[in-house]
């Protein structure tokens, strides 16, 4: 994301703090702008509070990251001279104040589209084709002759699919799921998106009939306050015992004790999973313990061409709201 406070920045006034090892991409967008300076936390570890404290005092700029705090106590350190503070996509608190200080915010939207709706396929493939399973019986000896029923699970084949949130990355899950012949896509929303659903014949269904319908359920939703717990122990109860459950959205959008009973109970067969609450999980949640629940570490972007992308766009964002320009995507406030 980027931002910009009112009034262009330039000359060696154009100093700014990165968080974060960003692919070279985006550091190289920054370092070849004329008088832009730039000090980074060089490291893939998060930037210590007190070194954030310290990096961004006079500065005019931050390139931040997803899991950076960027809060009043950041923002006062900062000084009066900071303009430009750059913060990862739903996580700028709104009691901050950002426009009261002159300071506009860019975010990274659209370039993750593909590469998490390719992984949020590969998690429905995981879990409902048991991989990770299979992949351990392989290692541990478990692989001994061929056997009617082992290691079988549901295919996509003449299947109901439900996707919660037709967004972009809903619908680019249902394009690449098309050819696995789907007979059948349901969605749900705020509202009916009949333009959007046509390439996929969709049809728009209220929550709990998705959930009783489908074979396999696909949550790419932004969390708001009308989705935090929306799929709880009431919607994986209406699920069929042979459906599959994925969720590439936000943690917070699960009950992840009702999604552990469900699972633990034969309620539903499978779930997969990149995102929690709390991230990272710990390694004793009782998540962890279930065969038939695979979790991934928030990877859903995790291409190298994705991240670069990601960081010139931040980078330019960045640079834009320096000098007072229109930036590529700002966050309106």
């Amino acid at each position: 994301a980027a931002a910009a406070a009112a009034g262009p920045v330039v000359g060696a006034a154009m100093a700014v703090f990165v968080t974060r090892r960003i692919p070279a991409e985006g550091l190289r967008v920054l370092s070849q702008a004329g008088g832009c300076r730039v000090q980074q936390w060089d490291s893939e570890e998060p930037v210590p509070r007190a070194e954030l404290l310290a990096g961004v005092a006079g500065k005019r700029g931050l390139l931040c990251l997803l899991s950076d705090r960027i809060d009043r106590e950041v923002l006062d350190a900062a000084g009066g001279s900071f303009e430009v503070a750059p913060q990862g996509w739903q996580r700028c608190p709104r009691d901050l104040c950002l426009p009261c200080r002159g300071i506009r915010v860019g975010y990274t939207p659209d370039v993750l589209t593909d590469a998490t709706a390719e992984l949020s396929v590969a998690l429905l493939l995981a879990a409902c084709r048991r991989l990770p399973e299979a992949v351990e019986q392989v290692k541990n000896g478990g692989w001994t002759t061929w056997k009617p029923l082992w290691m079988c699970g549901y295919g996509l084949s003449d299947s109901t699919v439900g996707i919660i949130g037709l967004g972009r990355i809903g619908q680019a899950v249902a394009r690449r799921l098309k050819p696995f012949g789907v007979k059948k896509f349901l969605y749900t929303g705020s509202c009916p998106k009949p333009e959007t659903a046509a390439e996929f014949e969709a049809e728009f269904v209220p929550l709990m009939r998705l959930a009783e319908e489908s074979d396999f359920v696909v949550v790419t939703c932004a969390l708001t306050p009308a989705t935090q717990g929306m799929c709880n122990r009431d919607f994986f109860g209406r699920m069929k015992k042979t459906s599959v459950f994925v969720n590439t959205s936000r943690g917070a959008v699960v009950n992840q004790e009702d999604l552990y009973d469900a699972l633990a109970h034969g309620q539903i067969a499978a779930a997969g999973l990149d995102v929690t609450t709390p991230e990272p999980l710990p390694t004793d949640h009782p998540l962890l313990s279930l065969k038939n629940c695979v979790i991934l570490p928030h990877v859903g972007s995790a291409t190298y061409a994705t991240r670069s992308t990601m960081a010139v766009l931040a980078a330019n964002n960045l640079l834009a709201g320096l000098r007072g320009e229109p930036m590529p995507h700002e966050l309106l406030l």
